[in-house]
């Protein structure tokens, strides 16, 4: 595939939607360049989500330790599970989270879309995310209040697929939410300037 073409997977969570947020997060993606293929408001269902995120005790087992266990040990709590059951409690409460409103899914499409759209994006705890980036911006949570708080979701208002997990991981995360035919091919008056317009000529 042409790197043009590189397509990426996106989810506007819970809190996106329902604080307002959809418009600002939409405006980034396109301003940069980023051409929308495929978008559509879902309410998720538990299935869906567990599909999506295809995480394996390994993970559960490294976010228990890393994140829960961790953040216990600091505020002085006690360690009463495992770190593979803390892991499947944030699996939980994410799930939970992902299925208590509707989200926005949608496909973008353009050169480096996924490293594009981390880099927009931000890391996934927003209180620690640059300045400038969407997490960074428009959410103040912690790691460390989602523990307080009974081991929460960590309100982070979008996922996007991670470039490090491979071209195949968007393709992968795609058709769990869209059918083929939901992927639109269309040609934007942005491409001829991003892209075209020193192969074809001058703009006429």
């Amino acid at each position: 595939m042409h790197p043009k073409k590189e397509k990426t997977f996106v989810i506007l969570k819970p809190d996106a939607v329902q604080r307002g947020l959809v418009g600002d997060i939409l405006n980034r993606f396109e301003r940069i360049g980023l051409k929308i293929v495929a978008m559509k408001m879902i309410l998720p269902t538990e299935e869906m989500c567990l599909m999506h995120y295809n995480k394996d005790d390994a993970w559960m087992i490294s976010k228990g330790e890393n994140n829960v266990i961790k953040n216990r040990k600091e505020l002085g709590l006690p360690i009463e599970k495992s770190a593979l059951e803390y892991g499947k409690d944030i699996m939980r409460g994410l799930v939970e989270f992902m299925i208590c409103s509707p989200v926005v899914v949608m496909v973008l499409e353009g050169n480096s879309a996924q490293a594009v759209v981390k880099r927009l994006v931000g890391t996934t705890e927003p209180a620690t995310s640059d300045t400038g980036t969407i997490r960074g911006d428009l959410s103040l949570e912690t790691y460390m209040l989602c523990d307080t708080d009974g081991g929460r979701a960590v309100r982070n208002l979008i996922h996007c697929t991670d470039p490090a997990d491979g071209k195949e991981a968007a393709e992968r995360e795609i058709n769990v939410w869209f059918k083929p035919e939901e992927i639109i091919k269309w040609k934007s008056i942005n491409e001829k300037m991003l892209y075209d317009v020193n192969l074809e000529g001058h703009l006429e």
